[in-house]
């Protein structure tokens, strides 16, 4: 059987002829989508120790899932990641409003075919939908793809289904 097209893309962005399933792979995600999360997210960043985004231009934020803000934390967690996405340089930031992240994403532009996008949401995984290799993230290796850029990732095993 020929490769799937998770390990194609998987294989390119690691840099290889090709993969297996089960093998781990260091890729540059081609886009990390966080959301609202991100102020957590972004004190893990600095706990790491890094003041800089390896590729800010990675970043996708969007604050959909408690906008408008229903209490005074969310309100400050929504400042605190408006002030992270200007201390660095974030230019793919949609606030309240704008729209909700899974369709936001498509929509700008920031999923396509051959993509590997990986997103502090369980929904992640529908940017599958558009041929790329998408998977939802804990906040703390969201922190981690800030700081450096990269991010491993074990190669799927897959199955054939037939219908007929």
């Amino acid at each position: 059987m020929g490769h799937t097209f998770v390990e194609k893309i998987l294989a390119r962005k690691a840099g290889l002829e090709s993969v297996v399933p089960g093998q781990i792979v260091t890729v540059r995600p081609d886009k990390l989508l966080t959301h609202d999360n991100t102020a957590a997210i972004s004190k893990k960043f600095h706990q790491i120790g890094v003041e800089r985004m390896a590729d800010p231009s990675i970043n996708v934020i969007v604050l959909d899932h408690v906008a408008p803000a229903a209490n005074e934390t969310y309100a400050a967690n929504h400042k605190l990641i408006r002030e992270f996405v200007a201390a660095q340089g974030i230019t793919a930031f949609y606030d309240i409003g704008e729209g909700i992240c899974h369709q936001v994403l498509p929509e700008k532009g920031h999923a396509w075919p051959g993509a590997v996008i990986v997103g502090s949401d369980s929904h992640t995984p529908t940017y599958g939908a558009f041929g790329a290799f998408s998977a939802g993230i804990g906040r703390t290796e969201a922190a981690a793809v800030m700081a450096t850029g990269q991010i491993w990732l074990r190669v799927p095993e897959s199955f054939r289904i037939i219908v007929s």
